[in-house]
């Protein structure tokens, strides 16, 4: 609540900030403790009072990280000249007391949580100068009031939730100097009325919005204007070459809209100019004319970054742009119809850190001159027509992608100690990854798929502990897919269409079938289940395999009785011999109990009829003894059994004896002899029923 209006006195004031402090969220209070009665209020934490009457005139509690809301008794303090409460998380909304602080200067509530509309009380401050509300999560529109601050000079309302148009009413802030009003939804077009009242103006940021038309002439009279952005918005039609002739301008961002038209040459005329950013337009008509501006831009010896990747330009790459000014640190023409060749003396640039030539229609060589370009951090090359070797040195985040370089991949990259991305993928390269590479701790990204390259992945991949992107997939590598790979970070791994062999590693991170891909190598085995890959065997389950693979063979086509007869006889074979040598209680009943199952069954452990609970040995047993002839493998029931042949009770007692050998707890197991015994008198009953019914 507000105290009465009169009168106002030093009390006033500090029983104004306690009541703001009982406010402030307890975990966060204690920031204030000295704001008690024991200190005199002048001296309390953010407060400054003036000489003569002792009351509050610069509250500045910036970047305090303070929570709760924001008491309207902070409308009481109406000696107030500054607020500072930015940089905090202050929630709420803005109370409308606010307003009460007629002889506010500043006022700055920048970087909380507020929300609501902007209080038009507030714009009964008529004497503010500066207004920041900037970061927070203010919405509605801005107030048609907000024209009473005439003698506003920087307004800051970015980064918000406002709607709506721009009102017209900004155009009587003629003392305006610097609004900042990006990263809303503002939309319709910018009211001619302010541009023309806006003289004085040095920055203007209306970028990250839904504002639309064509590009407002009068802003070409901002005779001071040094940073103009109106990015990320929906205008349309040409640039005005009238604006060349704001010669103080230093930044100018009108990428990301639908502009048309050419690029004017006369911006070579902008001696001061830093930074031009016109990249994702429509600029151009892919004809030879549209990279002349280029020519013009030697002049702009200041220039530091110039961008206009994503036009239409047409027309050769001119061998003036290795005349740019020596302080380009950023030049991007990529994704635009560029011709030609790189110029040889691309080396002048010394002080160039990005150089962006993608999605052209570049040719020839790259210009060995590149290599003077010592603090190139990233170089995209991609998508062009280019060819020869690779320099050894490319730039420590190379992107050199779908041309035609050939050769091997040079050994020096493992100097590039900073090296974070390269991408060479989609070349003529053959010969192995050197290992010089896993030296190169700060990689991130390694493309060099769909090339030709031999040999093993290096064993040491491992060591590139920031890896997040390993493309390596369309070559010819070769070996054991390396361990250490589970070191990485959690990563995207290809190595699809190669001839990789061995065990798929089954670490973590081997386990993700969206971000691993390996088909297309017929040789690896192994891997979970969703890799699809056929199992791995050892030299004791490679012969196990055989001698099942020969079983196979015996019992296809053959009569029922002598497919039975001779399956029982392979199984006391393998009893005696499979196991490599005599058998023993130390013999591997176990694996033996499987593959018992697994010839009697036609079913291996690896069936995708399985999972889960679910598998060969609860399947058998389900099967036992009623439903025995729906379990076992049809082959062994063909044609030829004869009236009187106990085939239930074989194969009922074969696959007990199969369980048996695979119990869970070894202790439970059947010994070796055990299960010789058992199927040796499986056998005899087996053979006695056979001729008795012969006789």
């Amino acid at each position: 609540m507000l105290l009465e209006a009169f009168p106002f006195s030093y009390e006033t004031d500090r029983k104004s900030l306690l009541a703001f402090k009982s406010q402030v969220s307890e975990s966060k209070r204690d920031v204030l403790s000295s704001w008690n009665n024991s200190v005199s209020m002048c001296n309390w934490k953010g407060v400054t009072c003036g000489h003569k009457h002792k009351r509050v005139i610069d509250l500045n509690l910036a970047g305090l990280q303070l929570g709760g809301v924001i008491s309207p008794s902070i409308g009481n303090l109406s000696f107030l000249i500054s607020l500072d409460l930015s940089n905090n998380a202050f929630g709420g909304t803005i109370p409308h007391e606010v307003g009460n602080l007629f002889r506010l200067l500043l006022l700055s509530m920048s970087s909380n949580a507020l929300s609501g509309e902007i209080p038009i009380g507030l714009f009964n401050c008529s004497r503010l100068i500066e207004l920041y509300l900037d970061s927070n999560h203010l919405g509605g529109g801005i107030p048609s009031e907000i024209g009473s601050l005439t003698n506003l000079n920087n307004l800051n309302i970015c980064e918000n939730n406002l709607e709506g148009k721009l009102p017209t009413s900004l155009g009587n802030m003629t003392s305006i100097m610097q609004v900042r009003i990006y990263g809303n939804n503002l939309e319709g077009e910018i009211p001619y009325d302010i541009t023309t009242s806006w003289n004085q103006m040095v920055f203007l940021d209306i970028s990250i919005n839904k504002l639309s038309g064509s590009f407002p002439p009068p802003i070409c009279n901002f005779t001071s204007l040094q940073y103009l952005s109106i990015s990320d918005n929906y205008f349309t039609g040409a640039i005005p070459a009238t604006l060349s002739n704001i010669s103080t301008l230093q930044m100018l961002a009108i990428d990301n809209n639908t502009l048309t038209g050419s690029i004017p040459p006369s911006f070579g005329k902008l001696r001061n100019l830093l930074y031009l950013a016109l990249r994702y337009n429509s600029l151009g008509s892919h004809s030879s004319g549209d990279v002349e501006f280029l020519g013009g831009l030697t002049n702009c010896t200041q220039l530091e970054v110039l961008t206009v990747a994503g036009n239409r330009l047409g027309g050769h790459l001119p061998a003036s742009i290795a005349n740019l000014s020596i302080k380009l640190r950023g030049l991007n023409l990529g994704k635009n119809f560029i011709s030609g060749s790189i110029p040889h003396d691309i080396g002048r640039l010394v002080n160039l850190q990005t150089l962006g030539l993608q999605e052209n229609q570049l040719k020839g060589l790259l210009p060995t001159s590149i290599g003077k370009l010592l603090q190139l951090g990233t170089l995209d090359l991609s998508s062009n027509s280019l060819s020869g070797e690779i320099p050894s040195s490319i730039g420590n985040n190379s992107r050199q992608t779908k041309n035609s370089f050939e050769g091997t991949i040079p050994l020096s990259i493992g100097n590039c100690t900073s090296l974070r991305f390269l991408w060479i993928g989609s070349n003529r390269l053959d010969g192995p990854i050197p290992w010089e590479i896993m030296g190169t701790q700060s990689l991130v990204e390694l493309d060099v798929s769909g090339n030709s390259l031999t040999g093993y992945l290096p064993k040491d991949v491992g060591r590139l502990g920031n890896l997040v992107t390993l493309a390596a997939a369309d070559n010819k590598l070769s070996g054991k897919i390396p361990p250490s790979l589970g070191n990485c970070l959690p990563m995207y791994l290809n190595l699809s269409v190669n001839n990789f062999d061995g065990n798929l590693p089954t670490e973590v991170k081997f386990r993700n079938t969206t971000m691993v891909s390996i088909f297309g190598n017929k040789n690896l085995c192994g891997g979970i289940k969703g890799f699809k890959l056929k199992p791995c065997f050892t030299e004791t389950q490679r012969r196990r395999s055989k001698h099942h693979f020969l079983l196979n063979k015996v019992v296809i086509g053959v009569s029922g009785s002598i497919a039975l007869l001779l399956l029982l006889f392979v199984v006391f074979v393998l009893l005696q011999y499979g196991m490599g040598g005599q058998p023993t209680i130390h013999g591997d009943v176990y694996s033996f109990g499987v593959l018992l199952l697994e010839m009697f069954t036609g079913k291996r452990p690896t069936n995708e009829l399985f999972g889960g609970n679910f598998t060969l040995n609860s399947y058998t047993k389900s099967a036992l003894p009623e439903r025995v002839l729906d379990a076992v493998d049809k082959s062994i029931l063909q044609n030829g059994l004869k009236v009187g042949f106990p085939v239930v009770e074989c194969l009922t007692l074969v696959l007990e004896v199969g369980l048996r050998c695979c119990e869970e707890s070894p202790a439970n197991r059947l010994a070796t002899s055990e299960a010789k015994k058992e199927l040796i008198s499986i056998r005899e009953r087996f053979f006695k029923a056979t001729r008795t019914a012969r006789g």
